[in-house]
């Protein structure tokens, strides 16, 4: 028998057998396993929060454990290092946690940003220009969540963007070299 009456054997017989006489076809859906190996969605949870021997575990693990996993030493963190007092731990952990970003499509566009959901009745999500790392160090000893606790000098990375956004897709600027 020659290649090409095989391989047609072979097709009318998958054809014949993967269907009943209701023409609808029955196949089983193989389980799918993933090995998640980093987030970073809230940049500030892992890379301010988290001593660098949890990066793994937060990296690996998903946001649905995150209250039970890191919760205490982000608190631990805010009230030891940065020295803020519970309210300012509390609505950290509560701001933050689980770690993902939320977007409230519902708002106005106008209102975008990063934590802007939870602290200013924004959206959620990121946009390009925003500075999560001043946002976020800002959120921890600047004024924003307590004004009478803070460390203005930790408040900014004083680090600016160097490139210009694009106003068309792709937006972001070629990578510096």
């Amino acid at each position: 028998m020659s290649r090409y009456r095989l391989a047609f054997a072979a097709v009318a017989l998958l054809g014949t057998t993967a269907c009943n006489s209701d023409n609808s076809m029955t196949t089983t859906t193989p389980t799918r396993m993933y090995n998640q190996v980093q987030r970073l969605g809230n940049p500030l949870v892992s890379e301010v929060f988290l001593a660098k021997r949890s990066h793994a575990t937060h990296g690996s693990t998903g946001p649905s454990q995150d209250v039970s996993l890191i919760k205490s030493e982000m608190i631990s963190f805010v009230a030891t290092v940065a020295g803020r007092n519970a309210t300012v731990q509390n609505t950290l952990a509560a701001v933050l946690l689980p770690d993902m970003l939320i977007v409230q499509t519902d708002k106005a566009q106008s209102t975008a940003g990063w934590l802007s959901w939870a602290l200013a009745n924004g959206w959620g999500g990121r946009k390009l220009s925003d500075d999560v790392v001043d946002a976020g160090l800002s959120a921890i000893f600047g004024s924003l969540l307590d004004p009478s606790n803070t460390s203005p000098g930790l408040a900014t990375d004083n680090v600016a963007s160097d490139s210009p956004f694009l106003t068309t897709f792709p937006y972001v600027a070629p990578a510096n070299r």
